[in-house]
């Protein structure tokens, strides 16, 4: 009777942690839409859900309650770009799992298999308030990195929020080294490859005993998971003059049938009118560009044809001859000539610190106030780093904002979490309250209050 009611006691007490019902009151609430903040705001969570938020809602009947006077309260950060969870430390090929240069494969590879949840660098972030993450693997021997997941940084074994949403390619500086050494080289590579793929989903077969469901599924198959090569039959033909492995252009088939994403990262203006001119040859290609640091001398037509820009905030100097127009405005008049933009990390840490996207954010904010400079709203930076990288890749409905069903990932911060010097207080991610101790935390507790007798010889002096 005894182990029962133990049973019974732990049962109930772990089940509120992933279906509990709470409200954050009294806080500056910003629910990362673009609009500006509220004071006094409440947030409501019901079964890891965002039920409301926002000022003059009421608090549901036993409800826990959590006081958040004086602080600000947010959806979590979305890492726009990033190799979260695919390597511990930079410069060290043991401890990475973000490329695979002596590979056979390119397109096929598939991020969310390599995702390490226990990775130090996923503790840290989730403890400055990164909450999801777009995760990009790295190329190796061609412009094909492979297939990116999104992630959470929660504190479990489950990390994968959505695999395969996105196929990463690299175009400009790299691209060209990878694809024979110049640009023009990268260009034909990517065309090919696409009509490779357009070749193998022309002639693909479905196996025997698959459901039909219409003609067009027969004539052009859904590939649901291109690494099943199963969904192809024995009678699908191929052209004998290709370049991709038949498991690399499977993996194309879905971003030709506009349903996986295609990022590509482009700095230079030329590049990017290159990628632009694209949806003419594939109109169902849902490109978005990465990097784009001259974006802005070409802003109209991004805007026009409707592509997400995931861009690097505060690229102001010519790093490369393929950035010769960077300036920190970039952002500024990218979202002024109507360009949906948001912030990401490529080539920028983008391993560990992802969480530098918040201050890149307060910058952009700052910019307003520099004579000559672009900057945005601070409701707008704040959806830079929240919900616009969710809408780049099909998201905004599940991730990134406080809006009413999206998944509760909330963050209460100590002050404005634009301003470096905030700090996270509280994350939840599916309205389950994290742990934010790190690596770093615990080294502090150790050695903080250690007496000067226990210190090494080197330190008593």
């Amino acid at each position: 009777m005894i182990r029962r009611l133990i049973a019974a006691l732990v049962i109930a007490a772990a089940a509120p942690a992933a279906a509990q019902t709470f409200a954050i009151i009294n806080g500056v609430v910003a629910t990362g839409d673009g609009s500006q903040p509220v004071q006094g705001g409440t947030v409501v969570v019901r079964n890891g859900r965002i039920v409301a938020a926002g000022a003059g809602i009421g608090v549901p009947a036993g409800a826990q309650v959590i006081d958040a006077t004086g602080k600000w309260v947010t959806p979590g950060i979305v890492g726009g770009f990033s190799r979260l969870g695919l390597a511990e430390i930079d410069l060290s090929a043991e401890g990475s799992d973000d490329t695979t240069a002596n590979g056979p494969f390119s397109a096929a590879l598939d991020t969310s298999t390599s995702i390490n949840p226990l990775s130090e660098p996923i503790s840290v972030n989730r403890a400055d308030g990164v909450t999801r993450a777009l995760v990009v693997p790295n190329v190796g021997k061609n412009i094909f990195a492979g297939q990116g997941a999104v992630i959470d940084t929660g504190a479990d074994m489950d990390p994968i929020t959505r695999p395969r949403v996105f196929q990463f390619v690299e175009l400009g500086e790299t691209g060209k080294d990878k694809a024979g050494g110049s640009r023009a080289s990268a260009h034909v590579l990517f065309r090919n490859a696409l009509h490779e793929a357009a070749e193998l989903r022309r002639f693909a077969a479905p196996l025997q005993g698959l459901r039909r469901e219409a003609a067009t599924e027969i004539e052009q198959p859904i590939v649901r998971n291109p690494n099943e090569s199963r969904v192809y039959g024995p009678e699908a033909r191929r052209s004998e003059d290709v370049l991709l492995t038949r498991f690399d252009a499977a993996a194309l088939v879905p971003v030709l049938q506009g349903r996986q994403y295609l990022l590509v990262h482009a700095e230079r203006a030329s590049d990017i009118l290159q990628v632009l001119e694209l949806k003419r040859e594939f109109p169902s290609l849902k490109i978005v560009l990465v990097g784009a640091s001259e974006g802005w001398t070409v802003a109209d037509r991004i805007a026009r044809a409707g592509v997400p820009v995931i861009a690097s905030a505060v690229n102001d100097l010519p790093a490369s001859f393929e950035q010769l127009a960077a300036t920190q405005s970039n952002v500024g008049r990218m979202r002024a000539a109507g360009v949906n933009v948001s912030i990401g990390m490529i080539d920028d840490t983008d391993t560990r610190n992802i969480f530098w996207e918040r201050q890149y954010a307060g910058n952009l904010v700052a910019l307003q106030r520099v004579p000559g400079a672009t900057g945005v709203s601070w409701g707008d930076a704040l959806a830079m780093i929240t919900s616009r990288p969710a809408q780049a890749v099909g998201m905004g409905g599940e991730i990134g904002s406080l809006l009413p069903g999206r998944h509760a990932d909330v963050v209460i911060w100590s002050g404005d979490p634009l301003e470096g010097s905030s700090a996270a207080e509280q994350v939840f991610i599916d309205g389950v309250r994290q742990p934010l101790e790190t690596h770093q935390t615990r080294l502090l507790e150790r050695y903080r209050y250690l007496p000067r007798r226990d210190l090494p010889e080197a330190y008593r002096h």
